[in-house]
């Protein structure tokens, strides 16, 4: 079903309602048969988007709100978040920065509501991956990260002013002989400290 304009072929052209055929709605701007420019789509499912379509796809800003109660606002492409923007996590986490195909990608600050600390940094396809500053409540850490764990040389700055130099180190798996089928999970790396030093300026670039 649709209420609106057409142009002279018949084609949904300027504003309209549509009702479509799987139960959800569209209330916005069409071109030449296509939504294309301001909208706001609700799905049957509960979902929400309001913002920009070009072509029938999400594309330029827009909010999405999702059934679980999570929630999307920033820049979309050909219906992927892309560019930047902040989502809101059904367990009030959030992230804000940049994304790539509907990833977390990219520079950015993730925040986590159970104890606040935050993430503050690179991503690689959704995971912690790249230099990076992870601040708790009295103290941070500075390093790099690869596939969502710290690794290799950083340090610990603590607001009672000092620091923990050291390098995470990534241990080494013991094979076992008797259960083959079940992979082994990836161990923690482990923190091993080299010095406590006053406040310095801190890189990512390690003189070897």
């Amino acid at each position: 079903e649709y209420e609106g304009d057409r142009n002279s072929e018949g084609q949904r052209h300027g504003f309209g309602k549509a009702l479509l055929p799987n139960g959800d709605t569209y209330e916005g701007e069409y071109e030449c048969g296509l939504r294309n420019g301001p909208g706001t789509y609700r799905f049957k499912s509960g979902a929400l988007y309001t913002g920009n379509y070009l072509q029938n796809k999400k594309h330029g800003k827009g909010v999405f709100f999702y059934p679980d109660g999570s929630k999307y606002a920033g820049d979309w492409v050909h219906d992927q978040r892309q560019g930047y923007g902040e989502y809101l996590y059904a367990n009030g986490d959030s992230y804000t920065g940049e994304w790539a195909n509907n990833k977390r990608h990219g520079q950015g600050t993730y925040v986590y509501k159970d104890t606040g600390s935050k993430y503050v940094g690179c991503w690689v396809n959704g995971i912690q991956d790249g230099p990076a500053e992870l601040i708790h409540r009295n103290y941070r850490f500075k390093g790099r990260f690869l596939n969502g764990k710290p690794l290799g040389r950083g340090k610990f700055i603590f607001d009672i002013g000092c620091e923990q130099h050291g390098e995470y180190i990534q241990p080494v798996q013991e094979k076992e002989e008797e259960d083959e089928e079940e992979p082994p999970l990836p161990l923690e790396p482990i923190w091993k400290a080299s010095e406590i030093t006053k406040l310095t300026p801190w890189s990512p670039h390690y003189e070897d």
